[in-house]
C-alpha cells in the first residue's frame, strides 16, 4: 500500500510536544510552509531543480534584467549561496545573463522562454494550495493571514 502524505512519518503536525506557548504557531508555519510546496517541490523535482532553484526563477521572473546583486539582496543570501543554483539555471538555459550596459561590470538577468514555463507551473501549484486555503477560511481568514503574515514579513 502506498504512503499517502497524512501518513508518511513526521508529517502529523500534533505529533510534536509543545514548550512554549507559540509552538503551535511556529509548527503551523513549519507544516504549513510544506504543505504549501510539497506539490511544487516534487514537480521541481522531476525537471532537476529544487526550492533555492525556483526562489531564483520566482524573482527574476517578477524582476526582468534584476543585477545579481539586486538578487542576493532581494533572497536575503550571500554571492556564494547563490552560486551553485544560478549557475545551473544559467547552464539549463533557464536564465539568460548579458551585460550591464550603464555598469559593464555587472550582469543582468531574465528568465527564458522554458525558465518562464518552469517557474509558472512551480508557482501555480503554490497559488492553487492558497487558493484552496483562502476559500476555505474565507475572506477574514484571508485578511488576518495577511496582516499575520505581512507583520513576520516586516522582520526583515
Amino acid at each position: 500500500m502506498q504512503k499517502t502524505v497524512s501518513q508518511a512519518p513526521g508529517l502529523h503536525r500534533a505529533s510534536l510536544s509543545k514548550l512554549h506557548e507559540l509552538d503551535a504557531a511556529l509548527e503551523l508555519m513549519y507544516y504549513g510552509w510544506r504543505g504549501m510546496t510539497l506539490e511544487a517541490d516534487q514537480y521541481l523535482e522531476t525537471v532537476g531543480l529544487s526550492r533555492p532553484h525556483h526562489r531564483i526563477l520566482y524573482v527574476v521572473a517578477r524582476r526582468p534584467d534584476i543585477s545579481i546583486g539586486a538578487l542576493i539582496e532581494v533572497l536575503g543570501i550571500s554571492k556564494q549561496a547563490l552560486n551553485r543554483p544560478l549557475a545551473l539555471l544559467l547552464e539549463r538555459k533557464l536564465v539568460a545573463s548579458k551585460r550591464s550596459p550603464e555598469q559593464h561590470r555587472s550582469k543582468l538577468l531574465r528568465l527564458t522562454a522554458a525558465g518562464q514555463k518552469i517557474e509558472q507551473r512551480a508557482s501555480d501549484h503554490e497559488r492553487k494550495v492558497l487558493r484552496e486555503a483562502f476559500d476555505r477560511v474565507g475572506a477574514p481568514g484571508t485578511t488576518a493571514w495577511m496582516a499575520v503574515m505581512g507583520a513576520i514579513a516586516d522582520n526583515n
